[in-house]
């Protein structure tokens, strides 16, 4: 895969480059859709808080060296049923640095819109309450060298900033794609399509200029 930067030109999303980390049971891969159907007790969690570590979640992933670019995809889970069931983006390095951006269902009224990032083993979750009947949200991932920007839309044409954030062990080389899990007893097809590699929309800060190294 090439990302280009700096010609507009959109690239496609490869799936002959895609790589599992943890490969589902049950799974497909096409030019226009993947699907994964979650296990129960998966997850991707280090530490913070619950004080357990969960390290299984399937994730699906290619590699590149670009340092500037974006990844969007539209994930559909209206088969999630059960508490902590969620799909979404993902940055897996490796067990102890990543991030996610996803919904989590939660129950009947409302669900989860966040984000989990994991740096040196430690994990956070930025969230918001969204109404249980969402079963659809498009995802845009933008990577500035070792700093990133997750947003989301409801229609695939308007995003909105979810995160902005920073990975340590991102210095180089990363994977980035998609996962699904659920973390309790549960299982559900997540659907994946409108995948596409594009130059970086998250453009570059026009506002207060960097402090001066000392």
């Amino acid at each position: 895969m090439q990302v280009n930067g700096s010609t507009g030109e959109v690239c496609k999303f490869d799936i002959d480059k895609l790589e599992w980390t943890r490969q589902p049971k049950d799974f497909s891969i096409s030019v226009d859709s993947i699907t994964i159907t979650t296990a129960p007790g998966t997850d991707l969690w280090q530490r913070t808080y619950y004080h357990f570590r969960n390290d299984n979640a399937p994730v699906l992933q290619m590699e590149t060296f670009d340092k500037f670019f974006s990844f969007v995809v539209k994930t559909d889970f209206s088969s999630s049923h059960h508490r902590f069931d969620q799909c979404g983006v993902v940055i897996y390095l490796d067990s102890e640095n990543w991030l996610k951006g996803s919904i989590e269902y939660e129950n009947e009224r409302f669900q989860h819109l966040g984000s989990v990032v994991t740096n040196n083993g430690y994990s956070d979750w930025a969230t918001t309450e969204i109404p249980a009947d969402v079963k659809t949200m498009w995802y845009r991932l933008s990577r500035r060298e070792d700093d990133f920007c997750i947003e989301c839309s409801d229609d695939g044409e308007t995003f909105r900033q979810m995160r902005v954030c920073h990975l340590h062990a991102a210095t180089d080389s990363i994977k980035f794609g998609i996962y699904a899990c659920s973390p309790e007893e549960s299982s559900f097809t997540a659907v994946f399509t409108e995948m596409a590699v594009t130059e970086c929309q998250w453009k570059a800060h026009d506002g207060q200029q960097p402090d001066e190294e000392k």
